[in-house]
């Protein structure tokens, strides 16, 4: 199973303003040229997501759904409410990272896309995550959620590439080196 990390960030490493506030990011539409910074790309790679509550609730605020059809799995220790419009494809789990692997793992699913802060934590705590495309916007914002916390251990990072795009944003992608312990 890969599991793969794509996500934004500003230059002090936040994803989020402490409120869950996404207001900084650019908007990958119109006023960036209608660049998706490989977005497109990448989610046609992947069979399904995996993401935390507050990250399903934020999509949720967006106008459209913005994951089609593609299968999301939501990470709670408490029931979320699934809109109709999208409940076939979108599910509640309450497991840890390695269990979520498993299960998904044993219903086929091969290529998982890793979303939201505490989720990434999770997964990168119990080493379960390959690869993480981070994409740097060009901004300080102060304060906010992280992209990461306290680990129990090192997590080596092999750098694959990092593209620039015209707007100032710097995308790296890194392999994550597994132990050979």
């Amino acid at each position: 199973m890969k599991t793969t990390v794509y996500i934004a960030t500003s230059v002090d490493g936040f994803i989020a303003r402490n409120n869950g506030g996404i207001d900084w990011l650019p908007s990958g539409g119109d006023n960036d040229g209608g660049e998706d910074y490989g977005y497109q790309e990448f989610i046609d790679s992947v069979d399904a997501l995996v993401m935390g509550r507050n990250t399903y609730e934020l999509a949720l605020s967006f106008d459209s759904w913005p994951y089609g059809e593609k299968p999301v799995f939501v990470l709670s220790s408490r029931k979320i409410d699934i809109p109709d419009e999208i409940a076939k494809t979108v599910e509640y789990m309450c497991a840890p990272p390695s269990e979520v692997v498993y299960r998904l793992s044993e219903r086929g699913f091969q290529h998982l896309y890793i979303d939201g802060g505490k989720t990434i934590q999770g997964f990168l705590s119990e080493g379960l995550i390959q690869q993480l495309i981070i994409t740097k916007v060009p901004i300080l914002i102060g304060s906010g959620i992280p992209l990461f916390g306290s680990l129990p251990h090192d997590v080596r990072l092999h750098h694959l590439e990092t593209r620039q795009f015209e707007n100032g944003l710097v995308q790296s992608k890194y392999k994550v080196i597994e132990d050979a312990a």
